[in-house]
């Protein structure tokens, strides 16, 4: 089972990661934060003090096309915040 799916980068996680070292990250819905923990340490190199954990629902979405209305919704998914040491820092962006 692959624990973490992708990183979430967003503005609001880009400053949290700049003064708390904090990360976000889209992860398995059956992952535990001991899991979690030991896959962003393994993946990163980096030494997780905390994990916090929530499910983000999905949203019924509805668009109108010529073939009339069309409904339907996102998926929900869960969510991972993953604090970091100090002086440790995740960089997504070294392999592009």
């Amino acid at each position: 089972m692959e624990i973490i799916i992708k990183p979430i980068i967003t503005e609001q996680l880009s400053e949290q990661a700049e003064t708390l070292n904090r990360y976000g990250f889209v992860v398995a819905k059956e992952a535990d934060k001991g899991q979690i923990k030991r896959a962003v340490e393994k993946k990163y190199g980096v030494k997780v003090t905390a994990v916090n954990t929530m499910i983000v629902g999905g949203k019924r979405k509805s668009r109108f096309t010529k073939a009339g209305m069309i409904t339907g919704s996102t998926n929900s998914y869960k969510k991972a915040l993953v604090t970091v040491a100090a002086g440790d820092i995740i960089d997504f962006y070294s392999n592009i």
